[in-house]
């Protein structure tokens, strides 16, 4: 079970924030062409930079908990990993300002009924 820890984790991280689609409507997998594009470059410059690192022994990934699947010589959990924190991230920002707009019509109508 070990060998799938990181893998575990960014599904817990996808998990974790889902609500803030299902729940406060941050619309980010329902505009997947949008996500998808805002993926494409993380991804691309983040695996080159890593693929950099490993070939310059930077840094290594304990084969202990990973699953030992490759892509050349990086890790399937480390693109993973540049895939779900972008989604996370997006998940988290939109959900933030769908509770603010929601907060801010809120304000808007309280105050828009008082000038009549």
């Amino acid at each position: 079970m070990d060998h799938y820890q990181y893998l575990l984790l960014m599904a817990a991280c996808l998990l974790l924030t889902l609500p803030l689609e299902l729940v406060l409507g941050a619309r980010v997998y329902a505009r997947w062409r949008l996500m998808l594009l805002a993926l494409l470059p993380t991804v691309i410059i983040f695996s080159i930079w890593d693929v950099v690192g490993i070939v310059r022994l930077h840094w290594t990934y304990n084969p202990a908990y990973i699953s030992g699947v490759h892509f050349g010589v990086m890790p399937l959990e480390e693109l993973v990993f540049f895939i779900v924190i972008p989604i996370c991230g997006l998940l988290t920002y939109e959900a933030v300002g769908t509770v603010l707009r929601r907060l801010q019509q809120r304000r808007d109508g309280v105050r828009g009924g008082d000038d009549g």
